[in-house]
């Protein structure tokens, strides 16, 4: 098992997929700031759940793709690259800033989370298939860490008006590069290139 490689994969998908989240984690701290609601653990924990939802229906996903062979599957990197490449033309036609959703309770949390990951799920399940069980539970212990890490960020983020805004402003345009090139990775782990380029 390649550790490194595996680690900075899951870092990528998780950064590509997680970026716009980071803005809703800001503004879910922000009014816990303003109005103590919602309360910060519910945030946390609204976070691992929704996230949570989402690998476990990836990481079934990928096992019913099993029978296919792994270059095929490598195929579905499309679906990321063009998920980046369609955000990047939605970006270019109008502005595609989205206002997210009050939360208040625990489960609105995991709500939210679970709506504005719906498109996970495209990502993780290449991803998913493309690893053995080793590289697997890993990428599933980083993205646990790293939804610590997104709720540590976004909480100090409240302290930062300035940096709120340029991630408001600019973010959304780094979500499709990410998406991009998390697309080719899983692409390229899967072998499916010599399919495509025989010889």
């Amino acid at each position: 098992m390649d550790v490194i490689g595996t680690l900075l994969t899951a870092a990528g998908a998780f950064a590509a997929t997680n970026l716009d989240a980071l803005v809703v984690l800001a503004i879910l701290f922000l009014s816990h700031r303003a109005a103590e609601v919602p309360k910060t653990w519910k945030i946390w924990a609204g976070q691992y759940l929704g996230l949570g939802a989402i690998v476990a229906v990836s990481i079934l996903a990928a096992l019913g793709l099993a029978a296919v062979p792994l270059q095929w599957v490598g195929l579905l990197g499309l679906v990321p690259v063009t998920l980046g490449v369609r955000g990047l033309v939605r970006i270019a036609q109008a502005d595609t800033g989205r206002a997210p959703a009050a939360a208040a309770s625990l489960a609105s949390v995991a709500a939210m989370t679970l709506a504005n990951g719906g498109d996970n799920v495209a990502v993780y399940v290449p991803l998913f298939r493309g690893m053995d069980e080793q590289s697997g539970l890993l990428t599933v212990v980083a993205f646990a860490a790293l939804v610590a890490v997104w709720c540590t960020a976004a909480s100090w983020l409240t302290t930062h008006p300035k940096v709120i805004d340029a991630l408001g402003r600019w973010g959304h345009w780094a979500v499709p590069v990410l998406y991009m090139a998390v697309g080719a990775a899983i692409m390229a782990r899967s072998g499916v290139f010599s399919l495509l380029m025989p010889g």
